[in-house]
């Protein structure tokens, strides 16, 4: 006799599912006491979102002899609401990203391979290694620079978030967690890393000031993903390595470097039919439905905005004013 499903402890109900859910009592009895053979409790998905567009992200030259292949913030897609830009970025010293500001959004900086050094303004430093995290509010106005910090190739992910018109102005704060402390399971051939929000039961202690979540995946060879994304978020998928099919099981293989832009629905279903890993990043976030006018590193709601902006920081003024007297020490030994 199955044991009673009130007293079932948490992580048998989430080994049923590979996601967070809350499961009716109807359903927990109808799956544990009817369950057909082949029958997946999973099927809580009613609304499989699918691929309604896929990019390739080309390689492209960035700040100062960087290469970046950006696949949100391009030509054909300038703002998938709320996401900016999406930047899968490969840098050798002495190329990087020097002294530059930004205001109105976050950059959420997750390193691959490598590390970079980050300062700022405020006189913050310190280094981005394999696996960490740095989400960073820039609010009002940040200067910082991001550079390599060790030899060869450092490759990782930037993203940036925009941020509602009540928060543009905050002040700028910093989320950074080491690659140990972020949080990681593996369930049934699926190994996830929860960078912000929730999947296979854990959950990110990051704050997201517009509600985000961001997960990394990597999927064994036959691994079969079902993860729940809020109905009314707009959500992609980049890949990093590897090939999967993506929102339909009949769908064509999608290969690394594409970015898929997904449907509406309850959630994203995927499969693993190679015989390599694939590891790809969901990203998902509720759109704030607001005019967007970027000029660069600047991203407000109104023209007068953004002239506002430069003004600020040509005179050093209204957040900027620790610019006038700051150079990283980056910038110094580089001469940049």
């Amino acid at each position: 006799m199955p044991q009673h499903p009130l007293h079932l402890p948490i992580y048998t109900l989430n080994k049923l599912c590979l996601a967070p859910h809350i499961f009716t009592i109807a359903q927990i009895f109808s799956f544990l006491f009817h369950k057909m053979p082949n029958q997946d409790i999973c099927s809580y998905l009613t609304e499989p979102r699918l691929v309604t567009r896929k990019f390739l992200a080309r390689p492209q030259h960035e700040g100062v002899g960087a290469v970046v292949r950006r696949s949100i913030g391009r030509f054909e897609l300038k703002y998938f609401d709320p996401f900016l830009v999406l930047d899968e970025f490969s840098v050798s010293a002495p190329a990087g990203f020097p002294d530059h500001p930004h205001r109105g959004f976050e950059t959420v900086t997750y390193m691959l391979q490598g590390a970079v050094t980050h300062e700022d303004f405020e006189g913050r430093k310190g280094t981005i290694e394999a696996g960490d995290l740095q989400w960073m509010t820039a609010g009002r106005g940040i200067v910082h620079s991001e550079m390599p910090a060790a030899q060869g190739t450092q490759k990782g992910l930037q993203l940036w978030i925009n941020l509602s018109s009540k928060h543009k102005m905050i002040e700028p704060r910093y989320q950074e967690m080491l690659s140990k402390d972020i949080a990681e399971t593996v369930v049934d051939g699926i190994k996830v890393r929860v960078i912000a929000g929730e999947a296979l039961g854990i959950k990110s202690p990051i704050y997201t000031r517009t509600p985000t979540m961001y997960l990394d995946f990597s999927l064994k060879p036959g691994a079969h993903l079902q993860q729940l994304i809020p109905k009314s978020w707009n959500a992609f998928v980049y890949i990093l390595e590897g090939e999967g099919i993506f929102g339909n099981q009949k769908s064509q293989p999608v290969t690394s470097h594409h970015i898929l832009l997904l449907s509406s629905g309850d959630g994203l279903e995927a499969w693993n039919k190679s015989s390599k890993v694939l590891r790809f990043i969901l990203v998902g976030g509720e759109p704030l439905g607001e005019p967007v006018v970027q000029f660069g590193p600047f991203v407000m709601n109104t023209q007068e905005e953004v002239d506002q902006t430069i003004d600020d920081f040509e005179n050093y003024t209204n957040g900027f004013e620790k610019a006038r007297h700051w150079r990283s020490e980056s910038a110094i030994n580089l001469d940049y």
